[in-house]
């Protein structure tokens, strides 16, 4: 199939499953916790590196933030054979008691996003696959993690996220927001592939503890420090089973 124009990968160069935060830095931060890696191509917002965790091969790519730019890496990642995709990221959590530091696993994503909708109408769901929903919250449960199951919210919009829209997910019982899954779940399903989504929550934006406020580390809850190391270590634990 050539090149692809975004990625700047052919087919053969990556593994059959990809890690894929959001974060261009992160890619290097969960490479950090591998065996071994590989730098493959960096374009735009996509880095892609190739590494091996525990024998288990691997490819780690950034998305971007936000399910347009997600939805071009899951399709150039698709062209050259990767057949499961695992977001790992951060997440504002919008129910009351789920903390800092803890994890959330999506069993589905609302569209609250314009690019799932170019591909099939909004009633169909953005829902992980079964199997990597559950090596996901397996491996969290192994590390003594708090893991919270159940849907979260896709928004494309992070600063209109008005305390209309915060309370009208708290309501229906979404778990937290965040910018990139429902892309992801979708697409995964349409081509018959595989994905699933752990995040880290960063934030309660129901009670009023949202990313960059001035919160001092020594202040933090023990399980808020170092989250997204924990949440990386899950991905890849969960990976070697998948």
């Amino acid at each position: 199939m050539g090149t692809q124009p975004h990625l700047l990968v052919e087919e053969g160069d990556l593994t059959d499953i990809a890690l894929v935060p959001g974060d261009p830095g992160r890619v290097d931060r969960i490479a950090d916790h591998c065996d071994e890696s590989e730098t493959v191509a960096q374009n735009r917002e996509y880095k892609v590196v190739n590494a091996t965790y525990e024998g288990r091969e691997l490819t780690i790519c950034s998305t971007g933030i936000g399910c347009p730019s997600a939805a071009i890496a899951v399709e150039e990642l698709a062209n050259v054979g990767v057949e499961t995709f695992v977001r790992v990221g951060t997440t504002g959590a919008l129910q009351s008691g789920i903390e800092i530091g803890d994890m959330i696993v999506a069993n589905g994503a609302a569209k609250n996003e314009g690019t799932s909708k170019r591909y099939e109408d909004v009633s169909y769901p953005a829902v992980p696959s079964y199997d990597v929903l559950s090596s996901l919250v397996d491996s969290a449960e192994a590390n003594d993690e708090e893991v919270h199951v159940g849907p979260i919210a896709s928004d494309d919009a992070y600063y209109a996220e008005t305390d209309a829209y915060i309370t009208d997910w708290e309501d229906a019982g979404l778990l937290a927001v965040e910018m990139e899954a429902a892309s992801i779940f979708t697409l995964a399903r349409r081509k018959g592939l595989r994905a699933g989504a752990i995040c880290t929550v960063d934030g309660n934006l129901v009670e009023g503890t949202q990313k960059g406020t001035d919160t001092e580390d020594d202040e933090l809850p023990e399980k808020a420090k170092n989250n997204v190391g924990r949440a990386i270590d899950i991905t890849l634990e969960a990976a070697t089973d998948l």
